[in-house]
């Protein structure tokens, strides 16, 4: 080599060396969360080598260019860059997990006894997943996924355990993975045995970027149930928005339990056991057919906790069950979308109970339906019951109501104040048939969250319909109706249509008049486009539910003797003359004329001068 030659290449280590040091590029914002303020103590940035203390790897002018920018780039640990990759795969009753020496992590999860939409293996973590550990190395940024590791499996009576260790210079780091047997959780710590003095005292960044796959057959659905979820150690459970269509982002400045890729009916997560310090999470649309979203979760490991050996996690790759899910850690079980304020109460230790007893019996879920519907309705014939003696004093009471209609005929106002006093003559509380009303409408609605999430009824048949939480269509249209969709859902026709004929049956025994009657008439109609696209076993509980309540009515109707009941009301006017009326009748009688006089008003101010 002459002298140009060493002079050129001097220059030019010179500069690079200049570049590294001052200018590269810091690691992207999604990636890397600000840390605190390095120490800067000579401990903890430098190492001795031959008794004398140095900032980086002596350069050899002889390397390769490659081999000089790998020194500048990774400094003490350049010696662990080079090796070839290897994949160890190891296999439970539930899962199929596949790891890579390359970062000592995951590279693929299937998830066993399960399913995509179209019967092939279903993959939680696969190419289009990342995950990786990043730390400061003298001021450089080092990422574990470049790193060479040495694997060692461990086999026990109920549980596998696999050890990636690096060793450099006597220092040592370990990633344990402990797959057991049985369950959807791997366990994974983090041991240090002075590797902390390799790396700056700045906490470690966690990193898992994904793309959450089509494991479902609607795309739209799955897209607004896809999302990014975490939950603080102070309690908080918190998600980015499902329905959003653009990328949105997420910054969490208090300590993180766990955070996770939630999908409709399958959650990938990450569950730190003494918690995450602070993190990141992203959420983008696709434009991928085969890709639901896009995200990424960034965390922060303590420094400390890595310091003391107490940096412990756990990764869950599984279904949205609740029993399963709640045995994972606290809040866990929020990945499964059970209702608002008391409704996952309801669910909970009502609705889920009920359906995993009847599971124990039977694998039939359209059977396992219609026993819900059968038990539930038993639990509410009380109620039941007794809106139907309202309604059928309502009915005894129906030509008297209608003389005082007559009577007034228009004065609305006169005509409620007579109608109040005649159910107070005949003790009948006009409310009464409201609240049993009011109080099944919890249950109904619970189950309006608990039918779609049920991964128990995803891909199971029943008569017509090939997917029980996916919609039945028997017929595919060729253009797209607003608001219904381009197909017609069998279930969803049979549950508007009975839901008119138990709404007419019901009609006859009210005393409802007017528009209010109308629009009764209505709701079933909004169900035919609510419903079209929605879970076909949701459509088909309401459709049974419509049945079993028809039955209820025929058999109240033998019990109920309407000539027994007016006879009781009589004996009550006879009672009631003189009696006062209640506090409550007095409120609500004064509410009504107000609303009255306000009505007055209102149409005196419309009138033109």
């Amino acid at each position: 080599m002459d002298k140009n030659n060493i002079i050129g290449l001097t220059l030019m280590m010179v500069m690079l060396a200049v570049y590294f040091q001052f200018f590269s590029p810091e690691p992207p914002a999604s990636e890397i969360i600000d840390n605190p303020v390095v120490d800067n103590s000579p401990s903890k940035l430098s190492e001795k080598v031959n008794n004398e203390v140095v900032l980086d790897p002596p350069l050899d002018p002889s390397d390769s260019t490659l081999n000089q920018l790998n020194k500048l780039k990774y400094g003490f640990f350049v010696s662990k860059i080079a090796g070839e990759e290897s994949i160890i795969s190891l296999n439970t009753e539930e899962l199929e997990v596949t790891f890579t020496n390359k970062g000592g992590t995951f590279k693929d999860v299937e998830i066993k006894n399960y399913t995509t939409y179209d019967s092939l293996p279903l993959h939680l973590f696969n190419e289009n997943h990342a995950i990786d550990i990043y730390f400061e190395h003298l001021s450089k940024n080092i990422s574990l996924k470049d790193l060479i590791f040495e694997s060692e499996l461990i086999k026990y009576s109920d549980s596998t355990e696999l050890v990636y260790s690096l060793d450099l210079n006597g220092k040592r780091l370990r990633q344990i993975y402990t797959l057991y047997d049985q369950g959807f959780v791997i366990n994974y710590r983090i041991e240090n045995d002075g590797f902390d003095e390799l790396i700056d005292t700045k906490n470690l960044n966690f990193y898992w970027e994904g793309k959450m796959p089509k494991i479902e057959r609607e795309l739209l659905d799955a897209r607004q149930r896809a999302t990014t979820r975490y939950y603080s150690i102070t309690g908080n459970t918190d998600y980015i928005s499902k329905t959003s269509t653009e990328y949105e982002e997420m910054m969490i400045d208090e300590p993180v339990k766990w955070l996770a890729f939630n999908q409709k009916f399958f959650t990938a997560s990450v569950i730190a056991e003494n918690g995450f310090s602070k993190a990141v999470i992203t959420l983008a649309p696709s434009n991928d057919d085969q890709i639901v979203k896009q995200g990424a979760l960034s965390s922060e490991i303590p420094f400390t906790d890595f310091e003391n050996n107490q940096a412990r996690f756990k990764f869950f790759f599984g279904p949205n069950k609740y029993s399963i899910l709640n045995e994972v850690t606290e809040g866990f079980s929020q990945n499964i979308e059970l209702g608002w304020v008391f409704l996952p109460f309801i669910n909970k230790y009502l609705i889920i109970p009920i359906f995993n007893f009847l599971e124990q019996f039977m694998s039939n879920y359209g059977l396992i339906i219609i026993i819900m519907v059968l038990i539930i309705r038993l639990i509410l014939s009380p109620l039941t019951y007794k809106s139907h003696i309202s309604m059928a004093k309502m009915r005894v009471l129906k030509p008297e109501l209608d003389a005082i209609k007559e009577k007034h005929d228009g004065d609305m106002q006169k005509a409620q104040s007579d109608q109040m006093e005649l159910y107070r003559k005949a003790g009948i509380n006009p409310l009464s048939g409201c609240i049993p009303v009011l109080l099944q409408f919890p249950i109904l609605v619970s189950l309006f969250y608990f039918i779609p999430s049920a991964i128990e009824l995803r891909l199971e048949s029943f008569l017509w319909a090939d997917d029980l939480s996916s919609y039945d269509s028997i017929l595919s249209l060729p253009f797209n109706i607003p608001f219904y969709g381009d197909h017609v859902s069998l279930f969803t026709l049979l549950m508007a249509g009975s839901t008119i004929l138990y709404t007419m049956a019901n009609s006859q025994m009210t005393t409802i008049q007017g528009p209010m009657k109308t629009m009764q008439y209505l709701m079933p109609i909004m169900f035919l486009f609510f419903f079209n696209s929605y879970p076909s076993g949701l459509s088909y509980y309401y459709f049974i539910t419509n049945l079993v309540s028809f039955g209820q009515i025929a058999l109240f109707r033998k019990f109920v003797n309407e000539d027994k009941i007016k006879l009781i009301m009589e004996e009550n006017k006879k009672k009631n003359v003189n009696k006062k009326k209640s506090k409550f009748q007095t409120r609500l009688e004064d509410a009504m004329k107000a609303n009255q006089t306000a009505q007055k008003n209102k149409g005196k101010k419309k009138k033109p001068k």
